[in-house]
């Protein structure tokens, strides 16, 4: 069952091969019922970050679930405007404190530069903040450590002045946008990398070639995309607000062929 299926880190940090996105789902009860379904569910990864502003519903609901902390893989993210030793040691601990956790399962540098300042030059203040990442690491406070939204220029800094290779880079990647180069600096590198947005917030789903594709193997066009990416070797975090589509989200047990998943590349 793909619920159950894990990828190994390059720490040997075992990570669920699908996990619950949480973006641009509001605290309070949104996110609260949508954790508490995923994990009632059978999810055991879920992903959020400070920017999203739900991190306390996302405790909650891992919380009054019942289940054995050290089952659920919790992923947390460094607000992308926040570069620096001391800010990413702060934020962190206001993170684990919102979520009501002793550890964070992966903690990640959201973004290279800050959203309203997209291309901006942060590359030392992305060092010292991977250099506070590094020591939260080392404290076992965070059981992995990462980034999101990084390209080659942006990882080579840290992998030339620090101790640690991130252990994975989360990135927009979906049917249509798979981020080629990218992914093809992380792979040798050992980054996992996460496909969130693998619906592309559901711009895709209508496309006719994924919806004739879906048909065929008696799927829907969201299942496609999700399994599509996991034959890509990569973390999946579907979001979703709604149970029946929690659930749907990770029927994906399906294999689609070498000959299709060519077809889909070229989309």
């Amino acid at each position: 069952m793909i619920l159950q299926e894990t990828y190994t880190l390059m720490n040997g940090i075992k990570v669920p091969k699908i996990g619950l996105g949480t973006w641009q789902i509001p605290e309070g009860e949104l996110t609260y019922n949508a954790v508490t379904w995923a994990l009632k569910n059978g999810y055991r990864h879920i992903d959020t970050a400070m920017a999203y502003g739900n991190e306390v519903s996302v405790g909650k609901a891992i919380k009054d679930s019942g289940i054995a902390r050290e089952d659920i893989f919790v992923t947390t993210k460094l607000p992308a405007e926040c570069k620096g030793y001391e800010v990413a040691k702060e934020c962190f601990e206001k993170s684990r404190i919102a979520l009501g956790l002793d550890y964070i399962d992966m903690y990640l540098i959201h973004a290279p530069w800050p959203w309203h300042k997209i291309g901006m030059d942060c590359t030392q203040g992305n060092i010292d903040s991977w250099k506070a990442f590094e020591e939260i690491y080392d404290s076992g406070k965070a059981k992995s450590i990462g980034v999101s939204n990084f390209e080659q220029k942006h990882l080579q800094p840290i992998l030339d002045q620090c101790k640690y290779v991130p252990m994975a880079n989360q990135i927009c990647f979906h049917i249509g946008k798979r981020q080629e180069e990218t992914v093809e600096f992380c792979q040798p590198l050992n980054i996992k990398i996460t496909a969130y947005s693998p619906l592309a917030t559901g711009r895709i789903i209508g496309d006719d070639a994924i919806v004739a594709m879906a048909e065929k193997y008696n799927v829907t066009p969201a299942q496609l995309c999700i399994r599509y990416c996991i034959q890509k070797d990569t973390i999946v975090i579907p979001k979703s607000t709604k149970e029946e589509r929690i659930i749907s989200n990770v029927k994906v047990e399906f294999i689609i062929s070498e000959e299709d998943i060519v077809v889909l590349d070229q989309l």
